[in-house]
């Protein structure tokens, strides 16, 4: 009998154990669980969030963002009193890179440039990764989407994908009071030749007040400029230092005459510099209506 109640008192003491490891044993699968839950949806929160941020451009460039969707709720791409912030992803661990790739996407639509736009931001926008890849790839081989329409005629963006994301396309226009020779050759029609044209005449005229002036250079006509009209914009120049500069570098601006030129500096040396005005020189006919007229186009820097 002694030897019954032993093993009934074994048998208890081995199910209790048995019990009690059972039990760590559903609560550690339980937290295992949960950590894997929790680590992935981390991982799923940090995808749709932006990782990094950059400002670049300057705020009279910015075009007005689209009107807020339902599904739009926080914007990757925003501005503020600096310029133009775009959303930048970090890199990814492959470990990290394979959970995003298994899990479930929800398609976006969001203020983006085709030729900058993140692999990871064209799969959140609805392509595939080999449609996202070959995007990249097309501009790892030097294509550039000029206007939302070159990014049309991908093969791989269907038209309905376009038709949703044309007006979240935000490509930034080429500031040619900034940009150098090389920068200028993506324009079109716009070789080495125009290219150094358009910097020479730039520093001449002691910056650009407005794209047409580009017209002004010889042989740049209306069709070469209705090409790239909607490409570029022009910054405030630096202006042309009118009052200032000695009578050989005015003679070199291109509404400017010698004759002009030394008139100009006669006239400023007996004026004080608040009668100093392009208008003036044009009342005293040191300059002609038509350099007068051409120079009143150009930021003069005020005499002082």
């Amino acid at each position: 009998m002694e030897e019954g109640k032993k093993k009934r008192s074994s048998l208890n003491a081995s199910f209790v154990t048995g019990a009690i490891a059972l039990v760590f044993l559903i609560i550690g699968y339980q937290v295992a669980l949960f950590v894997h839950k929790a680590a992935v949806t981390r991982i799923a929160a940090n995808r749709d969030r932006p990782d990094t941020v950059y400002v670049y451009a300057s705020p009279e460039e910015i075009p007005p963002l689209p009107p807020v969707g339902r599904n739009d709720r926080e914007r990757p791409v925003g501005r503020n009193d600096k310029g133009r912030v775009e959303r930048h992803n970090a890199p990814h661990s492959t470990a990290v890179k394979e959970v995003r790739a298994k899990l479930p996407r929800q398609v976006e639509s969001f203020r983006f440039n085709p030729n900058t736009v993140s692999v990871e931001d064209l799969q959140r926008m609805g392509f595939s990764e080999k449609q996202a890849q070959s995007i990249e790839n097309y501009r790892l081989k030097g294509g550039r989407f000029r206007r939302p329409a070159d990014f049309a005629k991908s093969y791989v963006v269907a038209d309905s994908v376009y038709a949703r994301l044309e007006p979240y396309i935000d490509i930034p226009r080429l500031d040619i009071n900034q940009a150098d020779s090389v920068a200028l050759l993506d324009l079109p029609g716009i070789g080495p030749f125009f290219a150094g044209k358009i910097v020479q005449y730039r520093t001449q005229l002691g910056g650009y007040t407005s794209p047409e002036q580009l017209m002004e250079i010889h042989h740049f006509d209306e069709e070469k400029y209705a090409a790239l009209q909607d490409l570029i914009t022009c910054s405030e120049p630096e202006g042309y230092a009118l009052w200032t500069l000695p009578e050989t570098d005015l003679a070199k601006h291109p509404h400017i005459s010698r004759s002009e030129a030394h008139g100009i500096v006669l006239f400023r040396a007996h004026h004080a510099p608040a009668e100093c005005t392009v208008e003036a020189l044009r009342q005293a006919g040191v300059l002609s209506p038509e350099h007068a007229a051409a120079l009143s186009l150009c930021r003069i820097v005020p005499a002082k």
